[in-house]
Order: C-alpha cells, then sequence, then structure tokens
C-alpha cells in the first residue's frame, strides 16, 4: 500500500487537481508522431555515431584498441545520469520548452565534438552528447501521454521504431560521411539536422501543456526510487533492458573491429551498411506495441529473448560469411527492439502521472547496459577474439531468458 506522501510524490497532478484546473492535451495525431519518431532517431544517434569509428578515432587520438570502447562507455554513463537528472523533469515542467531547450544544447555539444582538438576535448564533448541524447526518452514519454489509451502501445512502438532506425543508421551514416568527409563532418552535419528539428518541434508540440507545482527536484529525483521500491513489473522489466542491451552493445562496439582487419578489411562505408540489416527491427517495434495492447506482452518477451539467444549462433561465423552476419543482426535487432517496445507499453501502464519518471527508471538500467557491454565485448575481443564475444553475447542471452522464465509467473 502507498502512504499518503508517497502518493502526493507519485500522483502530484492528483494532489494538486482540486486548486488548479490544467488545460486539456489534445490527442496526438499520425504526423506528429512521426515527426516525434524522426525526432526521436536523430537524437539518440547522437551516441552511437561512434561504433563504427572507434578504429579511426584511436588513430588519431592515439588510443588503443582494447581502451577504445571508454568512448561508447562514458557517452552511455553520461546519457545514464541524464536519465536521472533530466528525464523525470518532463513530470515537473513544459515539455516543450524542455525539448527544445535540450536540442538546442544538443547542437553546442555536436559542435564540441566535431572540432575537438584534442582527446580530452573529444571526451567531454561526448559526455555532454551522451548528457543530452535522453531527450529522446522525454519525446517517448510525451507521446504515450498524448496517444489514445487504446493505441498507447502502438504509438510508443511507432515512435520507438525511429529511435530503432536512428541506432541503426547512424552506423551507416557515420560510415559513409566518414569516408567521404572525415569523422568529423559526422557530428556537424548532425548538429545541422539537431537545430532544424529543435525549430520544427517548437512549431507543433502542444503550448498548453499543463504543469506541476506539486513536487520539489529533490522529491522529484526521491519518487524514482520510490517506483523501483513500489513497483516489481519496473524492476523486472529494467533488468530485462540491462540484459538485452548488453548483448546488444556487445555485438554492435566490437563489430567494427574484425571487420575493420584483415581478412576482411571493409570500409566505413561498407561496415556501416550492416546497420541497414538491423532496420528490419524497427518493424518488430510497432508490432510488439501492438501485442502489449492485446495483453501478449509476456509471449512476446519468451518469443523475442529464444530468438536473441539463437542469434548469435550466425553471428559466431562472422568471419567466415557476411551473410551469416546479416541474418545474425536481424535477429538480435529483432529481438531486442520487441522486448525493448513490450517493456514500455507495460511500464507505462504502473502510473500514468509519472510517464517521464517511470521511462527515466528503466532507461538507467538500458543505459548501464549499454556501457558495461561497450566495455566488456572490446576487452574480450583483444582477448578472445571474435569468438569470445560471441560467446560473452551467448552468456548475456541465455542469462535474459532465464530471469524472464523466473520472473514470468509473478509479474
Amino acid at each position: 500500500m502507498k502512504t499518503s506522501e508517497e502518493k502526493a510524490v507519485l500522483f502530484p497532478h492528483q494532489t494538486v487537481a482540486n486548486a488548479t484546473e490544467t488545460a486539456p492535451i489534445p490527442s496526438l495525431s499520425r504526423s506528429v508522431a512521426l515527426l516525434f519518431a524522426i525526432a526521436c532517431g536523430l537524437a539518440v544517434a547522437n551516441i552511437y555515431y561512434a561504433q563504427p569509428l572507434l578504429d579511426a578515432l584511436a588513430n588519431e587520438f592515439g588510443i588503443t584498441h582494447s581502451s577504445v570502447g571508454m568512448i561508447i562507455t562514458i557517452t552511455q554513463i553520461c546519457y545514464a545520469l541524464g536519465l536521472l537528472l533530466l528525464v523525470p523533469l518532463g513530470d515537473l515542467l513544459n515539455r516543450r520548452r524542455l525539448i527544445a531547450g535540450q536540442m538546442l544544447l544538443s547542437v553546442l555539444a555536436l559542435s564540441v565534438v566535431s572540432f575537438a582538438p584534442t582527446r580530452t576535448i573529444l571526451l567531454m564533448g561526448m559526455a555532454m552528447v551522451g548528457l543530452l541524447a535522453v531527450v529522446t526518452q522525454t519525446l517517448v514519454a510525451f507521446a504515450s501521454i498524448l496517444a489514445n489509451p487504446t493505441e498507447r502501445g502502438k504509438v510508443v512502438g511507432l515512435v520507438t521504431s525511429g529511435v530503432v532506425i536512428g541506432i541503426l543508421l547512424a552506423r551507416t551514416v557515420a560510415g559513409v560521411l566518414t569516408d567521404l568527409a572525415g569523422w568529423r563532418s559526422v557530428y556537424l552535419v548532425s548538429a545541422i539536422l539537431t537545430l532544424f528539428m529543435a525549430v520544427a518541434l517548437l512549431r507543433v508540440l502542444p503550448k498548453n501543456e499543463p504543469t506541476s507545482a506539486a513536487l520539489s527536484y529533490p522529491q522529484l529525483l526521491r519518487s524514482v526510487i520510490l517506483l523501483f521500491v513500489q513497483e516489481r513489473i519496473l524492476r523486472i522489466r529494467a533488468v530485462l533492458a540491462l540484459l538485452i542491451f548488453m548483448a546488444f552493445s556487445i555485438l554492435w562496439t566490437s563489430l567494427v573491429l574484425p571487420l575493420s582487419a584483415p581478412p576482411l578489411s571493409l570500409s566505413h562505408t561498407a561496415i556501416g551498411a550492416f546497420g541497414l540489416a538491423g532496420v528490419a527491427g524497427a518493424l518488430a517495434a510497432a508490432r510488439a506495441g501492438r501485442l502489449a495492447d492485446q495483453g501478449l506482452g509476456q509471449r512476446t518477451t519468451g518469443i523475442a529473448l529464444v530468438v536473441l539467444l539463437l542469434s548469435w549462433l550466425p553471428i559466431r561465423y562472422t568471419e567466415h560469411s557476411l551473410f551469416a552476419l546479416v541474418l545474425g543482426v536481424i535477429l538480435l535487432d529483432l529481438a531486442v527492439q520487441a522486448v525493448h517496445v513490450t517493456n514500455q507499453s507495460l511500464i507505462f501502464n504502473v502510473c500514468p502521472e509519472a510517464r517521464s519518471r517511470l521511462t527515466a527508471g528503466y532507461m538507467i538500467f538500458y543505459s548501464i547496459g549499454s556501457a558495461t557491454g561497450a566495455i566488456a565485448s572490446t576487452h574480450m575481443y583483444i582477448y578472445a577474439g571474435w569468438n569470445g564475444v560471441c560467446l560473452l553475447g551467448a552468456g548475456v542471452s541465455a542469462l535474459a531468458l532465464i530471469f524472464w522464465a523466473v520472473t514470468r509467473r509473478s509479474t
């Protein structure tokens, strides 16, 4: 049972409902949902551009291959900090201004990375990029609020499909631009596109969004912890997020290393093109949301986790068959995104007044998993080669499946 104090923290709009009347928020049209998806893809891509560029960054800034994964790790750690410190503000401040402000600051951070003269400046810029990329999650939470309750999973799936495409095409775009104009052009182009997107969102986001003065900032952060204490499904789905995105990061962070090394020696464009194979995951995202709307979230999760484990078998043969890699990438991304969308669809039903905080708490585990997978995979590649990386990924995937099987009856 929630105490009166806990209810006041978790449901601030209810505590002030008798004092002030908030204006209704318009429902989310499909065209605006698509703009949300594009904005999410553009924002989240900023933390993945570096993955196919690790060898180029290592060469320019004198970073060893065993340590270059720290660029991804630092970005993900700061992303986790942003999830905790910035995303909950969506339940307190005007989301229209919050989203636009974060995107404008992202323009500055991307510019710092693009013109970084030293390793220190590069890492500082990447840290800020990671911190501000959490605008993606503010957008996802906002979309779930604007959506019709009966179509929430469908809308979350559509918006999340933009996230998926952004993650995967980031590698393709980064590879092409790097081969054409160097790695710095990647972040400069992203800064320009982010600026245009900030202006577009200012024009379409609701202007009459209600805000709540019932919580102080420390109370807002405390309520994220309270949600974890009180909501079992949030804890379970957060652990699943940590494991599936650890597996996701194990593949995508280290993949550039065998593909760029002899005998394959692929170009950045060719390496980035493998992200196109994973776009199939975006198709699963929307479908998984619809299945969650129909009450089939647990079944979808179990099937997807089995597919995730099996995907490492063809991935194991990357150095011998690029076709096998493509097949494995499709299976892995389908599985990860299906579980991710299902997770979000389920936790958004827990506490309607705290969706930004639910998103923050859940995505912190996502970021921890991504950061852990990034640093673990590059070290494993140095010590045990590609076979070691695949064994690590399969082990994490098996752990996720076992965890789901143990907890599913009590969820």
